[in-house]
């Protein structure tokens, strides 16, 4: 049996819905956006800077990067080493499902260890986010957000893992769920991790 589920998302494609009920089937531990606060905690940093940072890549890049010392680096890179340390302590403890911040590599050397990503289309998530997350926002801005937010997860994953967001390479198993729906990712999310 998989101990420890890693779940890569598209923005509104159902990830963290589906890891929750993965979770709850197996009776896992759910992580999601406490890892944040757990790790803002203790880091020492407020919960709205944590946000502000959270699965974005640092501001400075190249020449301004280097000014920053390995004990005065930038609240970035704090961020995603104290998120790292949290990680891999949810992983040794293991029983666990873990949503997004790069944790299918953070832990792909750990032994019964499961990584999906999900993935779904377009319209499906512009219309699932309007009807339960966004009601108030037009298609077209809901769009735009979705690209934008996929985009920082794209580039987060790449400055942190040298590896491509959604890539089939860094996953056990991908899945669709404007294809499948939300209940079958989840049926087949728990057959494999108890195969």
């Amino acid at each position: 049996m998989k101990k420890i589920i890693t779940i890569s998302r598209e923005f509104g494609a159902g990830g963290g819905e589906i890891g929750r009920q993965v979770a709850e089937r197996l009776n896992f531990d759910f992580y999601d956006k406490a890892v944040i606060f757990q790790a803002a905690r203790n880091a020492g940093i407020d919960t709205e800077r944590m946000v502000q940072w959270d699965e974005k890549v640092p501001a400075l890049l190249g020449f301004g990067q280097s000014l920053f010392d390995f004990y005065n680096r930038p609240l970035d890179e704090k961020l995603f080493k104290t998120q790292t340390e949290i990680i891999r302590k949810m992983g040794e403890h293991g029983n666990c499902v873990i949503i997004g911040r790069n944790a299918n590599r953070i832990l792909h050397e750990f032994d019964h260890s499961l990584h999906v990503f999900i993935r779904a289309k377009k319209r499906w998530r512009i219309e699932r986010l309007k009807a339960e997350k966004m009601q108030d926002s037009t298609e077209a801005k809901i769009s735009d957000y979705l690209v934008a937010v996929d985009k920082t997860r794209r580039r987060y994953c790449q400055h942190y893992t040298n590896t491509e967001f959604g890539h089939a390479d860094f996953y056990d198993l991908c899945l669709c769920s404007s294809s499948l729906g939300i209940e079958k990712c989840v049926e087949l999310i728990c057959n494999v991790a108890t195969s």
